[in-house]
């Protein structure tokens, strides 16, 4: 085991609360799904636009694969084979599962599978192993690429900021790619050139 307080995050967590944590590109901010009320919550601290989807994120693609519309597409399969985990964040037809309330009422939502140890131990260990997540700044501030910057942004407002334990991200966002059949449209260019 890497992080200590893994009791405690799952206890946060269960009780809708927010954490901020590492992962390979910048630091997030996350819940659990399910929870309408820490999704509201994660609004609220950053003050952002209701039309600006969270997306989901786990320590392995499977976990995620029940929030987005089955079959997936030839072009989806093999961007999550070849690029999950990484700095990829896929944005596919949702499925029943994931709820309106963290995806601004689109079809959509946007999937990602970081390759970061601390960030997989937390979703290895959580209820459901899957969190809702976004980036841990203010909307319209700079990401935070380090644990100070996370504090610094997060300070009162996250239930805990989870230390990275040496396990740093690399600080620049993930590629968001949109795959709709067989067509792949690029949202934002980021880590991972497609």
């Amino acid at each position: 085991m890497i992080v200590n307080d893994i009791e405690k995050i799952k206890n946060i967590l269960d009780n809708d609360g927010v954490i901020a944590y590492v992962t390979d590109t910048v630091w997030g901010l996350g819940c659990l799904p399910s929870s309408e009320k820490a999704v509201k919550k994660i609004y609220e601290i950053k003050h952002r636009e209701a039309q600006k989807p969270l997306i989901l994120m786990s320590s392995e693609p499977y976990h995620l694969l029940d929030y987005v519309k089955q079959p997936l597409s030839k072009t989806a399969s093999k961007l999550i084979k070849k690029y999950f985990p990484g700095a990829l964040t896929l944005v596919l037809n949702k499925s029943e599962k994931t709820p309106y309330y963290m995806t601004s009422n689109m079809d959509t939502v946007g999937i990602r599978v970081p390759d970061n140890p601390v960030f997989k131990e937390i979703c290895d260990n959580i209820t459901g192993h899957v969190l809702a997540t976004t980036s841990a700044n203010l909307s319209h501030q700079p990401s935070a690429k380090t644990y100070q910057q996370a504090l610094e942004n997060m300070k009162d407002l996250a239930d805990i900021v989870i230390p990275d334990y040496g396990y740093e991200a690399e600080g620049l966002e993930s590629t968001v790619a949109g795959v709709f059949g067989d067509d792949v449209k690029i949202f934002r260019q980021g880590a991972i050139k497609l």
